[in-house]
């Protein structure tokens, strides 16, 4: 499957992936939701009958149910599923509207911690010497 920003301009298929993000939201460009970030931690929420309940859904929808059995970053699954994030913020957004997902902050912000400043410091100066 090829990203869908990847197609050259002279691409025969070049329209048709950049059709694909569109037709995968329903024409929508922007979330319902303001609060998925890039770190939001997705989690599938477990159904009594998940067959039964995956009706309806996007072949997307159900690659996100599977794949946030256990949490994981929004980033993480944009990049899984090969979609750009706004996509992805998207199809999550549906997920939790129908109840099949939960979004939550990372731990360490949840609970009111400060970001790690000695991480940043050292990604910081791993970056820098580059």
């Amino acid at each position: 499957m090829s990203h869908w920003a990847d197609a050259e301009p002279d691409d025969e298929y070049a329209e048709q992936s950049f059709i694909r993000p569109y037709t995968i939201t329903q024409g929508r460009t922007t979330s319902a939701r303001d609060d998925l970030t890039l770190i939001t931690m997705i989690a599938t929420v477990v159904t009594p009958d998940e067959q039964l309940s995956s009706r309806g859904l996007q072949p997307e929808h159900r690659l996100i149910l599977q794949q946030c059995r256990t949490p994981v970053a929004l980033a993480e699954v944009a990049a899984e599923l090969n979609l750009p994030v706004a996509v992805t913020k998207i199809l999550v957004s549906d997920l939790i509207a129908l109840g099949r997902v939960t979004a939550r902050p990372p731990l360490a912000v949840a609970v009111g911690q400060g970001l790690d400043m000695t991480l940043l410091q050292a990604v910081k100066d791993g970056l820098l010497r580059l």
